[in-house]
């Protein structure tokens, strides 16, 4: 197995791989900037290295910088995380030519998946069900026309470098297809310095599921379930529970089937995400690959009873999975709910503060994952997310109850959170029933914020 690694990423997920790699007796090496130096991945590390300023672009995503700090302190690994550098195809080229091992898919494969125009011709080529839609890029004003008059209106716009909501529009009406077309291109150009669009029909109210698979170098490939990750607001996550309740055997078996012809297609290794949207005929299509570990594996982790971060070095080591498919067991219910540095009350607009006092939940079936500690100050320069609450239980309904005993025992003092909008929305007779989709914050947001003003009187 590796003998040291360096982890290119910060926070909890930073925090993340090094418990994993202290448990297989790998060393580990931080990378932080000046703003991150008194952060908690940095002082649980084997050993930490500066790579540059706080700003994102000259430290956590300075190649140079950081390839320099893994070949200086003889890493046999990189373990990319999520965000920043994690689908990256150059970096992951660069460790290649280096001698280091990227942690994940190789850099062609991140190409092609990447760029989601290319990963729907993949998919198409192998029968996974995608939206309707371009069948690539659309670059001509009028060829877009012609394709939303066929698939019909509502369609949605979307980048092929894009994520995270950017460069993505809704349309409902012709006359708004054009500036649309053109705002999302010129957002696209901005964010990814790529401005490929296509654009496919609008799923109205889905869910939307992933399915976690793993893909090791000697053709084995596995799905480990589903994750709703309906519970969204602008596109970004915020609580995530796995199993589906929509989902029955039968539509878990088919579309796990996919899930692996999908991977197949692009001849993939590592851990990786393929998502779909499912509506409410129990139809789904696929709408993108993420060539990375996801936010929300800890729900995964906690129904299966695997470690993916194991699973991820074990395969980078060239080793064959452990399990077969039929070795995978789902069990129990669980659920996630992302603590962010944001105010509801203010349209989520993001906080910084020192920690006063923290207290996190515990007991049976609760694991919190943080970098958080009192007396940390947090930094304005990244992600709001603070920590994830997850927890396991025998039954959704139970998961329901273990979460909220969670969340009223979670005390963050210092800053503002997202907790107790997340404990309101574990009392909403809509997600309670499993009636969630991807538009349930955006037509109930109103409403749960009048609970929370209640609550606070």
């Amino acid at each position: 197995m590796f003998r040291r690694i360096l982890i290119a990423n910060r926070g909890e997920i930073a925090v993340r791989i090094i418990r994993t790699c202290r448990e297989m007796n790998i060393e580990t090496v931080a990378i932080y900037s000046t703003a991150d130096r008194d952060s908690l991945h940095v002082k649980l590390a084997t050993q930490a290295v500066c790579v540059g300023p706080a700003k994102a672009a000259d430290s956590y995503l300075n190649m140079k910088n950081i390839l320099t700090a893994a070949l200086e302190t003889g890493c046999d690994a990189i373990h990319p995380g999520f965000g920043f550098l994690s689908e990256n195809s150059e970096f992951a080229r660069l460790c290649e030519q280096s001698g280091i091992v990227f942690v994940g898919p190789k850099a062609d494969v991140i190409d092609a998946l990447g760029n989601k125009a290319t990963a729907k011709k993949l998919m198409i080529a192998r029968n996974v069900p995608v939206v309707p839609g371009s069948k690539g890029a659309v670059s001509d004003p009028q060829e877009l026309k012609k394709i939303a008059d066929e698939i019909g209106y509502p369609v949605l716009l979307k980048a092929s470098a894009g994520g995270g909501g950017r460069g993505m529009r809704r349309v409902f009406e012709p006359e708004q297809l054009i500036p649309s077309f053109e705002e999302a291109k010129a957002e696209a150009r901005a964010c990814f310095g790529n401005d490929e669009m296509y654009i496919e029909k609008l799923i109205l109210n889905p869910r939307h599921v992933e399915f976690q698979i793993l893909a090791d170098e000697h053709g084995n490939v596995i799905h480990l379930g589903e994750r709703d990750c309906s519970i969204q607001r602008k596109n970004q996550k915020l609580i995530e529970e796995s199993p589906c309740m929509l989902i029955d055997d039968d539509l878990r078996s088919k579309m796990g089937h996919d899930t692996v012809e999908a991977a197949k297609a692009a001849g993939y290794t590592n851990a990786g995400t393929v998502e779909f949207v499912l509506d409410s005929q129990g139809n789904y299509y696929f709408i993108e690959m993420n060539t990375r570990i996801q936010v929300e594996h800890a729900v995964t982790e906690m129904v299966t009873g695997m470690d993916l971060i194991k699973e991820q070095f074990r395969i980078a080591f060239h080793q064959p999975l452990k399990v077969t498919q039929e070795d995978v067991v789902l069990n129990g219910h669980a659920i996630e709910c992302r603590i962010n540095a944001e105010d509801p009350a203010k349209g989520f607009q993001p906080n910084t503060g020192k920690i006063q006092f923290l207290n996190f939940p515990g007991g049976p079936g609760v694991r919190v994952d943080t970098a958080l500690y009192e007396g940390y100050t947090t930094s304005p320069f990244y992600d709001s997310m603070m920590a994830k609450v997850i927890v396991h239980a025998p039954t959704r309904l139970e998961a329901i109850r273990r979460m909220r005993r969670a969340l009223e025992e979670l005390v963050i003092d210092g800053i503002t959170t997202t907790a107790d909008f997340d404990y309101l929305l574990m009392h909403h007779p809509e997600y309670i029933k499993g009636k969630a989709n991807v538009s349930f914050i955006e037509e109930r947001m109103q409403e749960i914020l009048e609970w929370d003003q209640l609550s606070n009187e």
